[in-house]
């Protein structure tokens, strides 16, 4: 309870029901030839124009979160992301410039690996094109970034923040056929 006074709660006035916007994003690094950490980063065109972000996208009906970022990694890089570990949760909230949406994003991030680009697979519509990073210049970017969980998620990958796998579960409904069972709670 926040303390301040709450309007009457009846059948006919509820509280529209507050959803954030479920997202996970692929942390991914590698070491240079030149002994330079990069990171992977996908530069997009948003309503706010050109923007740099982690590879990362929404969770779709019927699949897990870890299922998700390979799917997001393989549609924005064309690469196959293996995931290593957990890195964290993340909740932010952004306005959108052009339209004035209040949004809030629930962000599930994982660290991880990826291969050589699939010679057969074009990046997603809207992906211009994907970069390796130095922190250096994704701090120096950081005016650019999609949202601030940007810079967030790789400074936390380089600080060692690290969770098994295990860490999210995904309770078999959400991945099997038909209508959901049992109790809503």
């Amino acid at each position: 309870m926040t303390g301040l006074p709450q309007p009457p709660r009846t059948e006919l006035h509820k509280p529209e029901r507050w959803r954030p916007s479920v997202t996970v994003a692929a942390l991914i690094s590698r070491l240079d030839g030149d002994g330079q950490v990069r990171f992977l980063l996908i530069e997009e065109h948003t309503a706010e124009g050109l923007r740099l972000n982690n590879p990362a996208g929404h969770l779709d009906p019927a699949e897990s979160p870890e299922q998700a970022v390979v799917r997001e990694a393989l549609e924005e890089t064309a690469r196959v992301f293996s995931p290593s570990h957990f890195l964290g949760v993340y909740l932010s909230r952004f306005q959108r410039e052009s339209t004035g949406e209040d949004i809030t994003y629930l962000r599930l991030a994982y660290a991880g690996t990826v291969g050589e680009p699939l010679p057969d697979r074009g990046l997603d519509e809207g992906i211009v094109r994907t970069l390796w990073m130095t922190l250096d210049e994704v701090r120096a970017s950081a005016p650019r970034h999609r949202s601030p969980l940007v810079l967030q998620c790789i400074e936390d990958l380089v600080a060692g923040r690290n969770y098994p796998l295990q860490a999210v579960t995904t309770h078999p409904s959400v991945t099997q056929a038909g209508p959901a069972a049992g109790p809503v709670n």
